[in-house]
């Protein structure tokens, strides 16, 4: 038998854009084929039935029609408009900067079960009333980890050896943590190879990396219950971004929208 010419599945619009005057592209995350792109007709005209089914933040069941070049949205139908996302400026942000994050870090075809409901999960958490950044800071470790990224947060990735609880260093490059003695050698070697060059670790307090282990290795309910410090939490979203940032080797635009909604929002609240 051949391949089915239809086929049915349930997807999280990940961005659109527009085809001619009445058409889209839409990028869709689905749980059984992974991240796919497909072409909704007739989705920009006023009375169309697919109009608000493919606009991105939308969880739909969707029908589609293999196509040549791309396949096509057929029929779709709300199952999760996600409203509560889009009447806070703030909660809008994080629910796009997730979205922008599973875009960055896939690839079309390449199917993850885990990272789909990892998706799903955080856009859920996203609109709940107390809503804060563990959720993003959550969701960013656990996607790493079922992409296979997953932060070396318990030896040093230099020489092996189990950190101790003094001040460490986040190397992005080695993908985790250096002790204090391989950061010495690694900044020494790097300037005398590349005197110009910038510092390619930073400092890790022994609470951010406390942190860290624990929401690698938690669920949700108990990340949650973790109480952050403005100056701690800066710093786990800096270890983070930094990381992400060199994996995917381009910044996250939507990050710096989320960045100053979120500054706006501790002006206004400090």
């Amino acid at each position: 038998m051949g391949t089915p010419r239809t086929y049915q599945t349930r997807g999280i619009v990940l961005k659109q854009t527009k085809l001619g005057e009445f058409d889209k592209i839409i990028t869709i995350y689905t749980r059984e084929f992974g991240k796919v792109k497909a072409v909704a007709k007739g989705a920009c005209r006023p009375k169309s039935k697919l109009g608000g089914n493919v606009e991105p933040l939308t969880h739909s069941l969707m029908f589609l029609a293999r196509g040549r070049n791309l396949d096509i949205v057929t029929q779709s139908q709300t199952i999760d408009g996600f409203l509560a996302l889009r009447g806070d400026l703030w909660r809008m942000a994080g629910g796009f900067y997730v979205l922008e994050l599973i875009d960055a870090f896939t690839a079309e075809g390449s199917e993850s079960r885990p990272s789909f409901d990892l998706l799903l999960e955080v856009l859920d958490q996203l609109s709940q009333p107390e809503a804060n950044e563990v959720a993003l800071r959550y969701f960013e470790l656990h996607l790493l980890h079922h992409l296979g990224y997953r932060p070396q947060l318990r030896r040093c990735v230099s020489c092996d050896s189990s950190l101790r609880p003094v001040v460490n260093f986040f190397c992005p490059d080695k993908g985790g943590i250096l002790c204090p003695g391989c950061d010495r050698e690694e900044h020494a070697q790097q300037e005398s190879t590349e005197p110009d060059s910038i510092r390619s670790s930073f400092l890790l307090s022994v609470e951010a990396l406390k942190v860290l282990r624990l929401w690698q290795s938690c669920d949700y309910a108990t990340a949650v219950r973790v109480r952050l410090k403005p100056d701690l939490s800066r710093e786990l979203e800096r270890v983070l971004h930094e990381y992400i940032r060199h994996i995917v080797q381009r910044e996250i635009k939507s990050f710096l929208w989320l960045k100053q909604v979120s500054d706006r929002n501790a002006t206004r609240s400090g």
